[in-house]
């Protein structure tokens, strides 16, 4: 099998269980606020939840009482992700591919990324929805500085055989409504 087709069996599954969780309504963003205020005044890019992605909102306004925070903005296919600030309230729009964006606001570079996924692995593998945007931007990013890279999602995603290619950056650490896994 491919790593192409293992990589759509795993997003299949990871769906799966981030649809079941999501169900459940297991998500919580506790243990993201305690990973967050550890960084306090350190620029955030969180995200905005989409479908049964769990949801960062409440990390991202505790986080933005302390210093930037700043949401994903698509410009371009096979292009990174830039980041426009964000605050609790703020007038939104619909970005590329349904997420929500600030309307307006100032560029930011986050120094700590808040990923959305579809499965990760315990050594810090992630499967996102096959863009590559976060793989770039994390990519850029820490060739300029250290950048943080926490994966946010429910534990019920994690997948021992996670298919990974070169490309593929990987998460500093994965953040559940279960706890914080530190990465290898």
């Amino acid at each position: 099998m491919t790593v192409q087709a293992r990589k759509e069996a795993a997003r299949k599954a990871g769906f799966a269980a981030r649809k079941a969780a999501h169900m459940l309504g297991l998500g919580h963003a506790g243990h993201l606020s305690s990973v967050l205020a550890g960084y306090r005044g350190v620029p955030v890019a969180g995200y905005a939840q989409m479908r049964t992605e769990i949801d960062p909102t409440a990390a991202m306004e505790e986080a933005s009482a302390h210093g930037p925070v700043c949401l994903p903005v698509i410009e371009a296919a096979h292009q990174p992700l830039k980041f426009r600030s964000w605050t609790p309230g703020c007038a939104m729009v619909p970005g590329a591919f349904g997420a929500q964006i600030p309307d307006e606001g100032e560029w930011i570079t986050p120094e700590i990324l808040i990923v959305p996924l579809v499965a990760f692995s315990r050594g810090g593998g992630r499967l996102g929805y096959g863009g590559g945007f976060y793989d770039r931007t994390l990519e850029l990013l820490r060739a300029a500085k250290p950048t943080l890279a926490i994966g946010f999602a429910y534990a019920a995603q994690e997948l021992d055989d996670l298919p990974l290619e070169p490309t593929d950056q990987p998460l500093d650490m994965i953040v559940t409504e279960q706890g914080v896994i530190e990465t290898n």
